[in-house]
């Protein structure tokens, strides 16, 4: 048998205790692969398409190979030293260390290029359903398969490069330990290990200072807490795992009642051994499985935006201008043709707004006429309003105004034209998006607001009031092309700093839809498949860890078999071993996730006025639903081993 060959059977012959590592390589491989060709698809000709998917894929190339690196780092160091009684024989039987760090060389390498070749030919199989599901999100006429040889020769590059530093650095863990050492194995000893009381009540209180400061965050404190928190709540998890749940163990270990009760003392001690053995492991699938729950979570909370894009933006394309505006009838006319070209019915409502100092409030206010109001709340399929003289109500400048002004009554004077109005509540629905037309809007019966003939105080009556043309579409995700040529005025204006002196100003919120809707949705899909490789990954940190103590748990359960142990015993015992191990740490990434959506959710409603309660509620239920399969998954194949015994 030659040195290779040597290699390879090793391989084969652990092929157990490879399998998950071998499973989240490929898929890593397979998900940097479909990246890579999205990346350099010679299709997406849009420039503002392709800055956000190429933006998109590079921070995911980037966090996939990095994350895969420690990844891969970290469980072939387990593998290493589960394997370590094999490698003291091994040197106790004349192999040199060199040959030794060969062997590991070898394997890592071969693994490496299995992971490689596989995950490349799943990844580019998978490809052509890949860019389907781009294609609508990035609303594409069409995104066909290719072939390139840049995506493959990136991912080749990328992973060997990635597997060579592996195979170099994970020969440290067992250089320079003594043949005694590797030949005694991973268990060393079952003592409780010592903790520090002081750390382990740190550990909680700092979580729970966490969790308070969260909740009951505010705006105004909410930026300076995201810098605070996450380096507080790390540490506290740190010493949550390495010292807090060892101190909460031996209270329980203390009371003798519970802890000698059926098979506690079997459970409990194990859950004891391997939380103690393997805390650093813990602290780290809490965190990894925290920053997957908080990046599809947010990019969740992006498509609750657009979800609510509607209803936050009621009209279909706005057009505001100056009186004096020379293309005023050029824009309107340009619109109307556009919208008839393309087989889209409309309705037009045009406003002649007036501004008045409010004698109330001495602020300026805008004047709108209840008959224009009516036309388009009738446009809108809202209800209109019936305003007697000298009658006035709010219109709504954001969602959270209709509960401030609701039982507001103001009597004021339109000062400039001397108008009493009596303004009571406010209109129900929102009609303008926010802050378009401004924050002080009053609508007024047609006879006051025929008496409004004053300019506002040191204007002209050119400057004291403008047009403003509202559009209804019924398929206004339909505009997005409409008014093009205009938008690329205003964009033209910002870049060259001259909007002030733009006469006009245009918004077509079907465009600025397609753009959110697309950047959101390919974000958050570029999250899920990068979620998807983080818990796999934390998952894998378990399996990784429970089968390399496989051997040390099959000959307990023989011994507790030959006492009478029956299988549904062993199934009970095996199951208050496991759930700690499972849902510990996935539970405290749960809390961490949970109390970080509340603070996400103030940032949410100061932006946009947005709920995100649904969107955490679905993927913590998601998450979890996730995690369950997964918990019966492992302990089905789990039992099966150690009955294997």
């Amino acid at each position: 048998m030659t040195f290779r060959q040597f290699a390879y059977r090793n391989v084969v012959r652990n092929r157990r205790i490879y399998a998950a590592f071998f499973m989240a390589s490929i898929f890593s491989v397979m998900v940097f692969f479909m990246y890579s060709m999205l990346m350099f698809h010679p299709k997406i000709d849009d420039e503002f398409l392709r800055e956000v998917a190429v933006s998109g894929m590079i921070v995911a190339e980037i966090i996939l190979y990095i994350f895969t690196l420690f990844f891969l780092f970290y469980s072939m160091s387990a593998f290493l030293q589960a394997r370590s009684k094999e490698f003291g024989l091994l040197l106790q039987l004349g192999m040199e260390k060199k040959q030794l760090n060969k062997l590991i060389f070898l394997e890592t390498m071969l693994i490496g290029a299995i992971s490689i070749a596989t995950g490349i030919i799943f990844g580019y199989a998978f490809s052509k359903f890949f860019f389907m599901i781009v294609r609508e999100l990035l609303q594409l006429e069409s995104l066909p398969l290719y072939i390139s040889w840049k995506p493959f020769a990136l991912t080749m590059g990328a992973f060997f490069s990635l597997f060579v530093i592996i195979a170099m650095t994970s020969v440290v863990f067992i250089r320079d330990q003594k043949i005694i050492e590797l030949i005694r194995g991973y268990w060393k000893n079952d003592e409780l290990q010592s903790y520090s009381k002081a750390k382990a009540v740190a550990g909680i209180a700092m979580l729970l200072f966490a969790y308070g400061a969260a909740a009951f965050t505010s705006i105004n404190v909410v930026k300076t807490l995201s810098i605070i928190l996450p380096p507080l709540a790390a540490l506290g998890t740190y010493f949550f795992f390495t010292h807090s749940v060892i101190f909460i163990l031996h209270q329980v270990r203390k009371r003798k009642s519970m802890y000698w009760h059926r098979f506690n003392l079997i459970a409990v001690s194990e859950v004891t051994v391997k939380l103690r053995e393997n805390a650093n492991m813990y602290f780290i699938v809490t965190i990894v499985s925290t920053v997957a729950f908080l990046s599809v979570g947010t990019l969740t909370s992006l498509s609750s935006y657009t979800g609510q894009f509607r209803e936050l933006n009621p009209l279909s394309l706005i057009y505001s201008s100056e009186i004096n505006n020379p293309y005023e009838s050029e824009h309107i006319s340009l619109m109307r043709n556009e919208l008839e070209e393309q087989g889209l019915s409309y309705t037009l409502v045009p406003f002649m707004i007036k501004q008045q100092t409010s004698s109330f409030s001495q602020y300026k206010v805008n004047i709108l006429r209840e008959s224009d109001v009516n036309s388009l709340a009738i446009a809108l399929g809202l209800p209109i309003i019936e305003l007697d003289s000298g009658d006035g109500m709010f219109i709504p400048y954001s969602e959270d105004s209709i509960k401030f002004l609701g039982n507001r009554n103001i009597q004021t004077v339109l000062e400039e034209s001397n108008v009493p109005v009596s303004i009571e509540g406010v209109y129900p629905q929102m009609l303008f998006p926010a802050m378009i037309i401004g924050s002080n809007i009053i609508v007024v019966s047609d006879e006051d607001y025929q008496l409004i003939s004053e300019p506002l105080e040191g204007r002209t009556m050119l400057t004291s009031s403008f047009k403003f043309f509202a559009f209804h579409v019924a398929e206004w995700e339909r505009t997005k092309s409409i008014g093009l040529e205009i938008e690329t005025q205003v964009t033209d204006a910002i870049y060259k700093e001259k909007y002030p002196d733009l006469p006009f100003y245009f918004e077509n919120p079907g465009l600025n839809y397609s753009i959110i809707r697309a950047t959101f949705s390919l974000l958050l899909f570029t999250g899920l498949m990068v979620a998807a490789v983080l818990l796999l990954a934390a998952g894998s940190f378990i399996y990784f860890k429970l089968y390399t103590g496989l051997e040390r748990d099959k000959l307990q359960f023989e011994v507790l078999k030959r006492m009478g142990l029956t299988d549904q015993e062993l199934v009970k015992i095996v199951n208050r071993q496991l759930i700690p191990q499972f849902f510990l740490p996935w539970g405290i990434a749960m809390l961490h996730s949970a109390f970080s959506f509340l603070s996400l959710q103030v940032i949410w409603s100061n932006l946009a006025e947005v709920s995100i309660l649904s969107e955490m509620i679905l993927v913590l239920v998601g998450f979890t639903l996730i995690q369950i399969v997964y918990y019966f998954l492992i302990r089905w194949r789990y039992i099966a081993h150690v009955r294997a015994s």
